[in-house]
């Protein structure tokens, strides 16, 4: 182990558990203040990870940790993909790593695994024979591991948010930068169809000037939140409901981010944010502890309001609206609304597209999914649906990550994407508990964002990598 790999480990704590927890019983007072005090930090960038990409890798050999809810979709998709070899699997539960291990009979995966033990990850990301580490674990766990990938040479991947403080998004963009190791975010919903096709609209000018954007999770999660079991150990995501403020922006906003440029030729300037009330959570908990005691100490907590929003204000003068809702009786939505000089679209609640006044006409939007279905969704769209994955975009985005690593190419969302993304947070969270005060984001790409060139969509030097059905 390098020398920096013992210094990262004793100043951080993740040898015990001085990292972890901080997103589970919401923000002190003095955690807050901390979070001002990290929006103001100005970084100087050591090498600028926008637009890197690593040498090509024919074989891209695959450490998955974390075989809860996430991990073993995941693992059966990574398995279809030409040119990947599924070298290690881990979970804290020796019975989930069996089971995976059951679904990969008949393949040509053969991992080894690591289980029984909180720490049975980073035995398995000291191997030398692996090139990514795939993390599907509790929020808890995702910057240190992608930190700890990433000091041991590895390219990390995690899923969102992949931080949960300021400290741990600047982690992520210092380490990234000194090891020149890709650290992805893994938003999958920047690769549904729908926000593709208007990114490749965007990028032909058909909006004209983004001027403002939408994005949201909207989700009625209020009884999944309370279920025991079902992959999330020890009730983790319930916790993360004790904070108040956007604890979950990124599937909306990743998609209006790159069609709006953001790190890219623009920048977020400052943020305001406001909850309503918790009109929902600290009640069900009380219905069900009547019924059984598990809940009683789940009954006693204050949860995050029901509707958060925050607001966005960018460097060039353009809005971003994120909005949150997991206990409201609402149906789905991830609203992805895109307004410029020349129209605008909005996916929900049905697919709509607008140059003036009314939505066009189906025999017209028909004729722009036509013209604007992007290279990615053409190659590999039916196969993606086949797979799935909330209905293809999971597999879409593996894909691409795969492809891109084996053919030496920038990936669409680098660390300062993963940094920014999941800052709003923290960020947010400090808003609400000063009365919707504005708060400066962080440029964690330390002044490169003015010349960073927008993401590709095109397969331009890829597009080579085959599926195994």
């Amino acid at each position: 182990m390098s020398n920096n790999r013992r210094d990262f480990l004793k100043l951080s704590g993740i040898t015990g558990m001085g990292l972890l927890g901080a997103g589970l019983s919401g923000f002190t007072p003095e955690q807050l203040n901390q979070v001002h005090a990290q929006s103001q930090r100005k970084h100087v960038q050591r090498f600028n990870m926008s637009g890197f990409a690593a040498p090509k890798m024919n074989v891209v050999r695959v450490g998955v940790i974390g075989l809860g809810m996430r991990g073993p979709g995941a693992v059966n998709r990574l398995s279809k993909i030409e040119g990947v070899e599924i070298k290690a699997l881990c979970d804290l539960r020796p019975e989930m790593v069996d089971k995976v291990m059951k679904s990969l009979e008949g393949t040509s995966h053969k991992p080894e695994t690591y289980s029984g033990s909180a720490y049975a990850w980073k035995k398995m990301v000291d191997r030398d024979d692996l090139d990514l580490i795939y993390i599907a674990t509790p929020w808890e766990w995702h910057t240190p591991m992608a930190v700890y990938a990433m000091e041991a040479g590895k390219h990390a991947v995690s899923e969102v948010p992949i931080a949960i403080t300021l400290e741990e998004c600047w982690q992520l963009v210092e380490t990234s930068e000194r090891t020149k190791k890709h650290c992805m975010q893994l938003e999958n919903c920047c690769y549904d169809f729908f926000e593709l096709m208007t990114l490749s609209m965007a990028r032909d000018g058909y909006f004209g000037e983004i001027i403002h954007g939408e994005g949201a999770y909207i989700h009625d999660l209020l009884d999944l939140n309370f279920k025991k079991g079902d992959g999330y150990q020890e009730m983790w995501r319930l916790q993360e409901n004790y904070r108040d403020g956007n604890i979950y922006p990124t599937h909306g906003l990743g998609p209006i981010c790159q069609i709006m440029d953001i790190n890219r030729g623009d920048q977020m300037d400052y943020l305001t944010s406001l909850s309503s009330n918790d009109f929902h959570m600290r009640a069900h908990a009380e219905k069900l502890a009547e019924e059984d005691n598990f809940y009683a100490t789940y009954a006693t907590k204050k949860y995050r309001g029901n509707m958060n929003t925050t607001v966005v204000k960018t460097k060039k003068g353009k809005s971003i609206m994120i909005q949150h809702d997991v206990s409201s009786p609402r149906p789905y939505s991830r609203i992805h609304l895109i307004s410029g000089t020349k129209g605008m679209a909005q996916k929900w609640p049905t697919e709509g597209i607008s140059s003036g006044h009314g939505w066009l006409k189906e025999e017209d939007m028909t004729a722009l999914r036509e013209k604007y279905t992007p290279e990615i969704v053409r190659k590999v769209g039916e196969m993606a649906k086949q797979i799935g994955g909330h209905g293809g975009m999971d597999f879409m985005m593996d894909w691409r990550l795969i492809d891109c690593l084996r053919n030496g190419l920038p990936l669409d969302q680098d660390v300062y994407d993963a940094a920014l993304w999941s800052a709003i947070t923290p960020l947010s969270e400090w808003s609400v508990a000063n009365r919707s005060n504005s708060i400066d984001v962080p440029d964690f790409t330390g002044g490169s964002w003015s010349n960073n060139s927008p993401v590709d969509i095109t397969l331009a030097g890829g597009g080579t990598t085959g599926v195994r059905v």
